[in-house]
């Protein structure tokens, strides 16, 4: 971690927000919460709109966490992917995709992190596949987590032990 990582001494913050962030997280904290929680709007902000990217959206949970590893993958960002990986199979993926996708980023395979940028053909594609509601939350959760991947290797959020 390229900064100490916070507590409740070094900088104190809101209770409210430390509880708010423990109930998503289901009673902990995790590292990256304790990268967050030096900036209070920066943390109330993070985790009322990721706990929406993460539980509040219609689109599908399998394929939201398979778009997050394969944002994780493509970024470098080991502690996103070390997190979501589990919750991908948890949610139906299976360990053969995860594995073929880490085989298609090593192989210099790229593309949800850059976005959907002038690939009419891809657009029109998701469009035949998804109704609007699904494209834009998809995209969301791409979007999002590009963030969370760039914070993450930015600061060298490291995993839990």
């Amino acid at each position: 971690m390229r900064i100490p990582y916070w507590n409740p001494e070094s900088r104190p913050q809101p209770e409210d927000l430390v509880k708010a962030i423990e109930a998503r997280r289901g009673g902990t904290l995790l590292n990256l919460d304790r990268a967050l929680l030096w900036s209070e709007p920066l943390a109330r902000g993070w985790n009322t709109y990721i706990g929406a990217v993460r539980t509040q959206l219609s689109a599908s949970r399998r394929l939201r966490e398979l778009a997050i590893c394969t944002v994780a993958l493509i970024t470098g960002a080991h502690y996103e992917y070390r997190h979501h990986a589990p919750d991908y199979l948890a949610a139906g993926g299976s360990q053969a995709s995860l594995c073929a996708l880490d085989a298609y980023v090593q192989s210099g395979g790229q593309g949800v992190p850059h976005g959907l940028t002038g690939d009419e053909a891809l657009v029109a594609q998701l469009k035949d596949r998804f109704d609007t509601t699904q494209l834009v939350e998809i995209t969301a959760a791409i979007a999002a987590y590009n963030m969370v991947a760039r914070f993450l290797v930015a600061l060298g959020v490291t995993p839990e032990n």
